[in-house]
């Protein structure tokens, strides 16, 4: 399976009086560029973290967001520290003996006294568990979406190399027809010039323009990397790199048959090549 180094996850998990989130974007870079923002808090965990996302992605300028968000204490989860109110109740009862004529504390004044409503609270130990597991989740869903990409890119490269085998078997039909019209040229230019066209002469001529149009090595080689590329496909993984280089020979072997062509048609066929090659290596860059 080919995967694409363009991705993104946001997950996130509701705990009592917290709420946690997790983003993972990423996009296409020469090697894997990991940046990990988090909290204080879970500062402790970033090594771990690094360890488990490089594991799972190998190439590309990735970014972990993690987010850490307490909330108020509200309906279920409010708690009262009674001990606190006994010793506000306990407290005013001594002033009330001081001075009977005080006003008593009321309910609203009670709940406003510092540590009086206790927030719920989550150990550092089960946040630190959740937030691995909300990674780990992130990261399933990122190579879902990687996986999804790679695919469609197959796709286009499978289609851009069945497009340069078109290209391809143009070349080879041309190659008599060109034999053919250089010996009726070459012939015609003899005679013009009162000189016999000899058997030898012509073989010796034609023998040196054959070996000067000869492409039938590139496009040999052109369409050996074609099938590498296919293969590669085929077997999936980190292809990235391979498939650039691949990119590269094929740029290279049309541009040999560019500079022989003695011929509009092929000509036109090498920068057909080139045209679709150039395409592929556009498409190879979002590779992992």
């Amino acid at each position: 399976m080919i995967l694409s180094m363009t991705g993104f996850a946001a997950v996130s998990d509701e705990l009592p009086g917290v709420a946690l989130s997790v983003e993972l974007r990423s996009v296409n870079h020469r090697y894997l560029d990991l940046t990990v923002k988090l909290p204080d808090e879970f500062r402790v965990l970033e090594p771990a973290l690094r360890e488990r996302i490089a594991a799972e992605l190998k190439r590309g300028k990735v970014e972990c967001r993690i987010g850490l968000n307490r909330r108020e204490a509200g309906g279920a989860s409010l708690a009262i520290d009674t001990s606190r109110v006994a010793s506000l109740a306990k407290a005013e009862a001594s002033i009330r003996t001081l001075a009977p004529t005080a006003h008593a504390l009321s309910v609203a004044e009670i709940l406003r006294w510092p540590g009086v409503i206790v927030e719920s609270s989550v150990p550092a130990d089960e946040l630190a568990t959740r937030v691995h597991a909300l990674v780990d989740e992130a990261l399933s869903q990122m190579a879902a979406s990687r996986a999804r990409e790679g695919d469609k890119l197959a796709r286009l490269l499978e289609a851009r190399c069945a497009d340069i085998e078109t290209q391809l078997s143009r070349v080879g039909p041309r190659i008599p027809a060109l034999h053919a019209a250089f010996t009726e040229k070459l012939g015609a230019r003899l005679r013009e010039a009162g000189l016999d066209p000899n058997e030898d002469r012509l073989k010796q001529e034609l023998a040196l323009f054959a070996t000067k149009i000869d492409v039938a090595e590139e496009v040999a080689r052109l369409s050996t990397h074609v099938a590498e590329v296919r293969r590669v496909l085929k077997a999936g993984g980190s292809a990235g790199k391979r498939l650039d280089f691949l990119a590269q020979e094929l740029h290279r072997e049309a541009n040999t048959l560019g500079s022989k062509s003695v011929d509009a048609e092929l000509s036109q066929v090498s920068l057909e090549l080139k045209v679709l090659i150039e395409q592929m290596r556009e498409q190879v860059q979002n590779i992992e």
